[in-house]
Formats: structure tokens, sequence, C-alpha cells
């Protein structure tokens, strides 16, 4: 099956938002002091819709610059007479939670996911949980570009307070343990789990520890400046190492805000983050939990999921990357259970955004039932083999306009006919062009990819 999404549907022109929030470097535009304070502003004045008293949620990861911009948005907030509620570090799906539960009027996450530390980002989170929608976010963007709110400034009593909630990591624990059916235990299981010095360094160990299992944890011993440094989900290979070691059942690596894993099989092998989907989504199909028999995947999922559940009686219906998508396209068709390649899950009735740690525990639901080990249930799956290349650019042009570079790719798709697909993409928080050839043939798509990778770089390279 060949298959080219090269260029986004025509949309207005963004100048902060990305696929995943806002990101960049830590005090330099637009990741600052400044741009806090006026986001802040911003989404205090687009929630107010009656007389109570607003509140937002606000959580972040472990850098060293959380402090310091989470400080600048409190501060936005509060000077629009909305109250703030500060979690410290917890995982961005923590903080969606924490939202709904706590009634608030929206939420906000300081993290840049899995970027370096130098970085850092903002995603923000309406009353009911999920993602801003994309209108909703050009409208903070106009709200700052045109300084319509300058002269909107309460004094005395209408000012907004801060309170810190002390016990917001205890709550996302009880909500996370909930997920788990109650008749089963993780008692003896050994599992391996990698918090990559991110904002889970606390929660998930603890959630998998009081639901019966000997945890081995690392990578929580975050200094501000070592997220997703060496460990966690972008180096699944310590991970693995650590499995071997102990002998540990599994291993459950999270990124710097945790909401995607990535998971070893006892032999120290990572399984393909489609063939965790493929487990949970059998499962839910098995036990007549999947509406409609579908699975909603990114473009970038590779064909032998579509096949696995196509066995089974099941189907894969594919977004544009990013798990905001997943969401709205499960939402719209009343799908439950959708994710990314990359480890995002989407458990839709228990969460609304990926969630690493619930993730592991749906997988792990399966494992103690069926009683068999990560490595066999991940042969359920056939992987085919992906070419996945990125490339720094200058520019971002429409795809469709790189004559030479269309070119190479209507070749590639012409040799690989039914047998395999091209993807090519600008990626949407930074400034590449992302690459993908799968087909059956794993030295000829690498071949493919890299002929690819090679206009690209002539024509828009860095």
């Amino acid at each position: 099956m060949a298959l080219r999404l090269t260029d986004r549907p025509s949309e207005p022109a963004r100048r902060l938002f990305g696929t995943d929030g806002i990101r960049g470097v830590a005090n330099a535009h637009p990741m600052t002091g400044e741009m806090m304070l006026q986001l802040g502003r911003a989404v205090a004045y687009l929630i107010r819709n009656g007389s109570h008293r607003h509140r937002v949620v606000i959580g972040k990861d472990t850098r060293l610059s959380g402090y310091m911009l989470e400080t600048a948005l409190a501060s936005g907030i509060c000077s629009m007479g909305v109250d703030v509620l500060i979690c410290g570090p917890l995982p961005t799906p923590a903080i969606s939670q924490l939202t709904v539960s706590m009634r608030a009027d929206a939420g906000a996450v300081i993290s840049a996911s899995h970027n370096p530390y130098q970085d850092n980002g903002i995603k923000f989170f309406s009353r009911d949980g999920f993602k801003l929608p994309d209108d909703i976010e050009m409208k903070i963007e106009e709200l700052i570009a045109n300084d319509e709110l300058h002269h909107l400034r309460p004094t005395a009593t209408s000012i907004g307070k801060a309170f810190r909630i002390e016990d917001a990591g205890g709550r996302y624990v009880v909500f996370a343990k909930s997920t788990f059916p109650k008749d089963l235990t993780l008692e003896g299981l050994t599992i391996v789990v990698d918090c990559g010095h991110g904002a889970a360094y606390r929660v998930a160990p603890t959630v998998l520890q009081e639901l019966g299992a000997k945890v081995i944890t690392i990578g929580a011993e975050p200094d501000g400046k070592n997220i997703n440094k060496g460990f966690g989900a972008l180096h699944p290979e310590t991970m693995c190492k650590a499995v071997l070691k102990t002998g540990a059942n599994l291993g459950i690596a999270l990124d710097g805000d945790a909401d995607r894993l990535i998971v070893a099989d006892e032999k120290g092998r990572v399984v393909h983050g489609d063939a965790v989907m493929a487990v949970c989504g059998l499962d839910l199909l098995r036990r007549k939990a999947l509406p409609k028999k579908t699975v909603v995947a990114t473009v970038m999922s590779n064909l032998g999921l579509d096949q696995c559940m196509a066995k089974a009686g099941g189907r894969v219906v594919r977004t544009r990357v990013g798990d905001r998508y997943v969401v709205e396209e499960m939402r719209k068709n009343g799908y439950s259970f959708g994710g990314e390649q990359s480890g995002h899950l989407i458990f839709l009735e228990h969460a609304t955004t990926g969630d690493g740690t619930v993730a592991a525990l749906a997988l792990l639901s399966v494992m103690v039932q069926s009683g068999k080990p990560i490595s066999e249930l991940a042969r359920m799956m056939d992987v085919y083999p992906q070419a996945q290349l990125n490339l720094a650019v200058r520019e971002k042009p429409e795809l469709g306009s790189l004559a030479a570079v269309m070119g190479a790719i209507r070749e590639v798709e012409k040799k690989l006919g039914k047998d395999g697909r091209v993807l090519v993409r600008y990626s949407g928080t930074e400034p590449k062009v992302r690459v993908l050839v799968e087909g059956p043939d794993k030295k000829l798509i690498d071949g493919y990819a890299g002929g690819i990778a090679a206009e690209l770089k002539r024509a828009i390279g860095a």
C-alpha cells in the first residue's frame, strides 16, 4: 500500500502553537517569562464564563527553568482575577485529570516532554481535561499579538490568589490505580520503572508498588538538568540493561512528562510501540469493549497493526501525527482507544490524553490475566521494517513545490507498489522534516529513505 501525506491541510499560520503546545529554548522567545505572563492573561480572559471564582491548575516537569516559567504564568493568571492551583512536578495526564476532578476552569503543563533540559514548553487543557482546540489556541495568539488585554487589570480583592495543592501527587496515584481491574494484583511481578528523571519520578513507582509489584526504580533523581539524559523513553537501552541485570518481568520507560511509555520484555528487548497498541486493542476487542471494533492510530503506525486487527475482526483508522488528533478522531466518531507508535496511548474511558502509567497498567492487566510474558504477547503482531530519517531544514515550503523531492517520492512508491508506503512530513515542534519508508525488505527501504532525504537536503537542508 503506497501512502503519501506530505503537507497539512491549509490552515491559518501559527505564531506560537505547534502540534503540542508551545516549545523552545527556555528564556528565549517564545519560552520567556514575559510570554508566560501574557499567555496566563490570555487564557484567564478566555475561560471566564460566569461570576464564580475561576481557577487554573498548573503542573510542570523537573526542568530548571520550570520555576521561572511557573511563577510568570501564575502571575499572569492572577493579574486577570483568576486563582491558581500549583501542583509542582507531575505528569501531563495528572494535570488533565486534576483539572477535571477539582472542577477547575483550565489546566496548564509546563514541559517540553522529550526535549533536552535547555528547552521548555507549555500546553493547556480545557475544563473537560482535553487539550485546547486549534481555534482557541489561535484566539490566544490573537489576544497576545494585538495586546487586547492591556487595559484589563482588576484591582483590590479582584486580583487572583495562588494555592499549592500539597496532595496533588497522591490524588493522581489514587486515580491511576483505579484504572486497574479491582480483582487483579501485581504481586509476584518485578518491574523496572525508568522515570527519565522526569515528572513521574515519585508517582509512577508508587502506583505499581501499591498494586503489589516489586519495583526497581531508575532515573528518579532529577536535578533540573538531567531530564531525559541517558534514561527514560529516549534511552530505552538503560531500561533494557536493568531488566536483564535484575531478571525483571518487564521494563517501563517514561518520557519527561510521562504521557507516553516504552516497554521492554523479560528478555531485555524493546517492544514495538505499535505492538503494545495491538496487545491492548485485541484485548479490548476480545472483551467487546472496543467501540466499532476500531483502534485509532496515526499515519506513522506500522502496517502490521492494521493486519493484526483485521485478522481479529477489527480495524484501524488513521489521523495526522499528534496525540491531539488521535483524541479528536476518537471523540468525533465514538471510539475509545487509540495512540501513537511513539508510545502515546489514550484510553478515553479513563483519561483525556496519553498517560504512560495508565497505559502500562492496561498492558500489565493483559499480562496478568493471560499468564503470558510480554515477549509472547508482542508476537501477536508482525512488524513491517521501517526506515525513519529526520533532517534539519532551514525552511518549510509546501513539499509539493519541491519537484526533485516529489520525483524521488513517486519513484519509491512505484517500486513499493502495494507492499509498502512512503510518508514525508514536517515536524510540528521542530525545524525538521521526517521521512518514513515502510516495506518488506529492510535494506531496500533504508536505501529508498536515504535517497529521498538526499533530495530534501539539497532543496531545504539546514
